[in-house]
């Protein structure tokens, strides 16, 4: 939360990177669209495998970047964190990376995916920054995914290239509006609303 309270530095932007996965669903019969523009979907339908989408965000900005992967692993972690630093915030001097305490986040992971050198130049470029357990709801790129969710990809998702076209079109949608994150959870308000959690030293 301290994080979060950080003035805006382009040279050392505050970025939070969460997960999801999504269920591909491929008709087996054409859905019908009622006279009022409703729906309807036939309860039979085909799986088509899971994806899982990464999601990273800029909160004070408005931005958001979404990546498709087949898997949901340390390498594909290392892969989508990689691609932000060097490609989407290549210009900063350090990147502060906000994410929850998932296995698969590991930073070694950046030697097993690169040569020594860039896995090196990678890493010394990032500032990790994880949630505590269970407090995974203070990592704001959850909420970009919610808002994913109910925007874009709660409805049947045939394959991999419908999802990725589905998901651009949010993105460059959203981002064009710079739509940011007001955060006002602070410090302050856990130490009162998250007392149970605090350790106690009993007299």
């Amino acid at each position: 939360m301290d994080v979060y309270k950080r003035p805006y530095d382009p040279k050392r932007p505050v970025i939070c990177l969460d997960e999801t996965s999504k269920q591909l669903i491929c008709e087996q019969r054409q859905p019908i669209t009622t006279s009022n523009g409703t729906i309807l979907y036939d309860y039979e339908y085909k799986r088509e495998g899971v994806r899982d989408i990464y999601l990273v965000c800029e909160p004070l900005v408005g931005q958001r970047y979404v990546t498709i992967r087949d898997n949901h692993d340390r390498l594909d972690w290392a892969t989508v964190v990689a691609d932000t630093v060097e490609n989407k915030y290549a210009e900063a001097q350090q990147v502060t990376l906000v994410q929850d305490n998932l296995s698969a986040h590991k930073p070694s992971a950046m030697y097993e995916l690169f040569e020594p050198e860039r896995a090196r130049r990678l890493l010394d470029k990032i500032e990790f920054v994880y949630t505590p357990k269970h407090g995974s709801w203070l990592n704001i790129a959850e909420i970009e995914l919610s808002v994913l969710s109910r925007q874009c990809t709660n409805k049947r998702i045939a394959s991999q290239a419908d999802l990725i076209e589905a998901t651009s079109r949010w993105q460059t949608r959203r981002n064009a509006q710079e739509v940011t994150i007001d955060w006002q959870f602070t410090t302050s308000d856990a130490r009162i609303k998250l007392k149970r959690l605090y350790p106690s030293i009993q007299p």
